[in-house]
């Protein structure tokens, strides 16, 4: 695997593939891609609001001729951080599974933003969304949500340039469905969300079993280089890595549902080994903690975004100044 800095910028990871990296890969700031052969280009996944989305398109257009105009545009999965700057890509045939299209609009620009002015009214997790979404990282407010224009069930074979591009929906995953973006001669995949990489996940839909069978997906493939959604690029150790995260999560989550814990009890209580206990955004799993008991029938669950972020600003506030992410019981870790 070539070396490639987490550093904010683009970087080729292969003869045509390039990896647009934002760190350090939390709330909002997430990876894209760019494969480029001859005169075609194609984007994986646009950031997170228009500014971000312009830089990004510019250094990419500096870099290489063929990206002055992009040809296709793959939208990885429907969350915001990934599509809320398609429109700056004017023109372009816009490609993602059935299940993204489907969940497009599930919390829009203007939903984020009109949460945000209201924080004050609305409460715990509605503030903690302001402090690391807010206009002074990032601007919501006058973005036009453009959706895929063509879409595909499981896997769809493109060319660009002499390149073969494969797509692969592996949701439900981290989302209904989730696209592996497959660069066959360059033996690179960009995964979106399927992979996060030294960054807790964020885990709100979807299904954590799919969402393990699509990591052992990417084990199966010929790649050497793997660009995650958030953090580093990667190989396949890394995705091993965020593998056992999973499986641990799930473990250490049904244990304390059968002994009758609350979801932020259960959060709390787990304490998180190495690697795991350096990632960033570590309160996301009370998210994580909350979806998986939210399945199981917990009455302590909920599926309101704003209790979750409540939950999430709780267990934040819980863990300061508390090393490693220890919990408050005994260590039941990875």
């Amino acid at each position: 695997m070539p070396a490639v800095p987490f550093a904010k910028g683009l970087f080729q990871v292969g003869t045509s593939s390039h990896a647009y990296l934002i760190p350090d890969g939390d709330w909002g700031a997430s990876n894209a891609g760019l494969i480029v052969d001859g005169d075609q280009s194609l984007l994986v996944d646009t950031l997170f609001d228009l500014r971000m989305t312009a830089d990004m398109l510019k250094a990419m257009a500096d870099a290489h001729p063929a990206a002055r105009r992009i040809d296709t545009l793959v939208n990885s999965h429907a969350d915001g951080d990934h599509t809320f700057g398609n429109e700056l890509v004017g023109g372009a045939r816009i490609i993602a599974s059935r299940g993204t299209f489907e969940e497009f609009h599930k919390l829009g620009p203007q939903q984020l933003h009109d949460i945000i002015v209201n924080a004050d009214q609305l409460g715990e997790g509605a503030r903690f969304i302001a402090e690391h979404m807010g206009p002074d990282k990032f601007d919501f407010s006058k973005i036009t949500l453009v959706e895929p224009t063509e879409t595909y069930e499981r896997d769809l074979t493109l060319k660009i340039g002499d390149k073969l591009v494969e797509l692969h929906n592996v949701g439900p995953a981290h989302t209904r469905g989730d696209t592996l973006v497959h660069v066959v001669e360059d033996r690179v995949v960009y995964t979106g969300d399927v992979l996060f990489i030294g960054v807790h996940p964020a885990i709100w839909d979807g299904s954590v079993e799919g969402w393990i069978a699509a990591c052992d997906r990417i084990l199966a493939m010929d790649v050497d280089v793997v660009v995650p959604g958030h953090g580093p690029v990667t190989d396949k150790a890394g995705v091993a890595d965020f593998r056992r995260y999973l499986v641990m999560l799930v473990a250490e989550s049904t244990k304390r549902h059968n002994a009758g814990m609350t979801v932020e009890e259960a959060a709390l209580d787990i304490v998180l080994g190495a690697p795991f206990a350096d990632w960033v955004s570590p309160e996301r799993i009370a998210g994580s903690v909350n979806f998986l008991f939210r399945n199981w029938g917990s009455p302590h669950a909920t599926d309101s975004v704003l209790e979750r972020f409540a939950m999430i600003a709780r267990y934040a506030k819980a863990k300061a100044g508390c090393p490693n992410g220890g919990g408050l019981h005994h260590d039941h870790g990875a």
